[in-house]
């Protein structure tokens, strides 16, 4: 018995710990907002372009979706293969991939 409630507390901070940031709606529109004002300004391609160029090269992987960091004009598309979670920084302005997480 006390073992379990010197383990309750670890517990606790492990799972605040491994809680997802809460992320707004509002944050998400912004993000897409300046992606589509930098498309339409051509500093950047397009996220369908991106991902036309990037999705083949991951067979065996599930696409979960795109960020995009406009200060970077950086895309970030995350997928899912054996239940680990695969980033792939592309830049928005060549489409060539910066990084690919293993």
């Amino acid at each position: 018995m006390l073992k379990t409630f010197l383990f309750l507390p670890f517990l606790a901070l492990g799972l605040v710990a491994i809680a997802p940031q809460p992320s707004s709606a509002a944050d998400r529109r912004g993000e897409q907002n300046e992606a589509r004002a930098q498309m339409m300004a051509g500093q950047v391609k397009s996220i369908r372009s991106i991902e036309d160029r990037i999705l083949p090269r991951m067979p065996g992987s599930e696409y979960i979706g795109p960020e995009f960091d406009p200060g970077a004009q950086v895309y970030r598309l995350k997928f899912i293969r054996d239940g680990r979670v695969i980033f792939v920084d592309v830049d928005g302005r060549t489409g060539n991939i910066l990084r690919q997480s293993r």
